[in-house]
């Protein structure tokens, strides 16, 4: 089991004191939002990506890449939490009250948190795609994130890591798989014009 910073531990309490102490409709909000979060970002990825699908290839291609590369990112956050092994906080003490009702399996390890990677990840391609909507995935991943702690399944440095991640794989991911798939439509263009240039060509 990894050593859980004092910082985090501490915050991570406050936090869930503060969430227990909520209303009932804010507490029943962010149990449902920090799901919700990862539809809507998932939504705004469909939204950037619509315009560049019947563009030139180099625009298509990073459409194409974004998806994949979020995909990645979640990749890397499994193979993470498996090396990791950090237990869920919300498994100590036993009788703690969290939103979102009971704690995750053992086994089912904290750091990084995947919901706060694939919500950084989505942010971080929405962004390379359509800067005008990070202005809205932005701020929405970095809520996906803070619900994760506020629900009492991860520490604040899971989700911190997490959206890290996330940005990383997404930002370094996207354009590094959209080069090759962007030469792959390129020559597949060239092939769909050849025999249009062959017909047009007169006879000698």
């Amino acid at each position: 089991m990894s050593e859980v910073p004092q910082i985090s531990t501490d915050l991570y309490h406050e936090i869930v004191d503060f969430a227990d102490g909520t209303p009932e409709p804010v507490r029943w909000l962010a149990g449902h939002f920090t799901e919700w979060s990862i539809i809507l970002l998932g939504a705004l990825l469909v939204v950037a990506a619509a315009p560049r699908l019947g563009a030139g290839p180099r625009r298509l291609a990073l459409a194409l890449a974004a998806p994949v590369a979020v995909v990645l990112a979640y990749g890397a956050s499994e193979l993470l939490k498996s090396l990791v092994d950090e237990d869920r906080p919300c498994r100590t003490p036993a009788d703690l009250v969290i939103i979102a009702g009971h704690c995750p399996p053992a086994g089912d390890w904290s750091f990084p948190s995947n919901h706060s990677t694939i919500a950084g990840a989505l942010a971080a391609v929405i962004l390379l795609l359509s800067p005008r909507l990070a202005w809205y995935a932005v701020p929405l991943a970095v809520l996906a994130a803070f619900s994760r702690t506020f629900v009492g399944v991860h520490y604040p440095h899971d989700v911190v890591a997490g959206l890290l991640l996330g940005a990383l794989v997404g930002t370094v991911g996207t354009p590094l798989l959209a080069r090759p798939v962007a030469e792959l439509l390129r020559r597949r263009d060239r092939r769909a014009d050849r025999p249009l240039q062959l017909k047009g060509r007169a006879p000698s």
